[in-house]
């Protein structure tokens, strides 16, 4: 299924779940430079898009460009492979948690150097040490999600393509944008079906997959399991779980 299909099908509750973290929005933003022109690629319904400048979206789900408020930016029908724009059109391009959905990551980034003098993306380390042992819901309750990362360009091959730095994003533990790992210090919160449908990855690894975690994760609350095994996390104010700026 490729990115279009999926949030045809899943984005309906994402105007509801899924908005701009102003602290994360803050270090996009500043990554961004002194850019004028940003061409925001996968764009979705226009969170972390920087009000202050001149921004052009690039969005191919007709659900997701949608639910774009009336006083979005102008957005554009098209994948990131094949941005239809000249060399060098804009001061920037940025992607927020999109890349991991492109069926092709390494053209895509590449296609954003093209169009762009600078480019900042935001993603996530996919290894063992980087995210996936990291946080405790794929760690221990959700294996799936190594299949959905399997043969995907690592972060290092992202990053080489573009000539990028890689800067670390840590999450809030209030953070209001609700993607996949925002909820670290609230574990109540997956519990929740309206959560769950504004993340791509519930959809992904499947319902047998999904209610199997929600199931498990309920009893270890409720029995005190996930916090004896998660202590340590409530004193924390912000969790380094392997998200990453991308820069270039």
């Amino acid at each position: 299924m490729s990115s279009a299909q999926l949030y045809d099908t899943i984005g309906a509750a994402y105007t509801v779940t899924r908005c701009t973290e102003p602290r994360i929005a803050a270090q996009v933003w500043a990554a961004l430079g002194d850019a004028r022109t940003v061409l925001n690629v996968g764009a979705g319904t226009g969170s972390y898009e920087p009000p202050d400048r001149d921004v052009t979206a690039v969005e191919p789900s007709a659900l997701m460009r949608g639910q774009r408020p009336a006083d979005a930016a102008p957005c554009v029908a098209a994948f990131a492979e094949s941005l239809p724009f000249k060399d060098q059109s804009f001061d920037a391009a940025m992607a927020f948690a999109t890349v991991h959905h492109w069926q092709d990551p390494i053209a895509g980034l590449r296609e954003m150097r093209r169009v762009a003098r600078r480019v900042v993306v935001f993603t996530h380390e996919s290894s063992d040490t980087g995210w996936r042992r990291r946080f405790w819901l794929t760690r221990d309750y959700l294996p799936e999600v190594a299949d959905l990362v399997a043969g995907r360009p690592s972060l290092s091959e992202l990053a080489r393509a573009i000539g990028a730095r890689i800067e670390p994003v840590l999450i809030p533990w209030d953070c209001v944008d609700g993607f996949f790992e925002a909820h670290w210090r609230r574990p109540e919160a997956y519990l929740d079906d309206g959560v769950r449908r504004g993340v791509s990855v519930w959809a992904r690894v499947g319902p047998d997959a999904e209610q199997r975690a929600v199931r498990s994760l309920r009893d270890d609350l409720a029995s005190g399991r996930w916090t004896e095994r998660n202590r340590a996390l409530v004193a924390l104010d912000a969790a380094e779980l392997g998200l990453r700026l991308l820069i270039a």
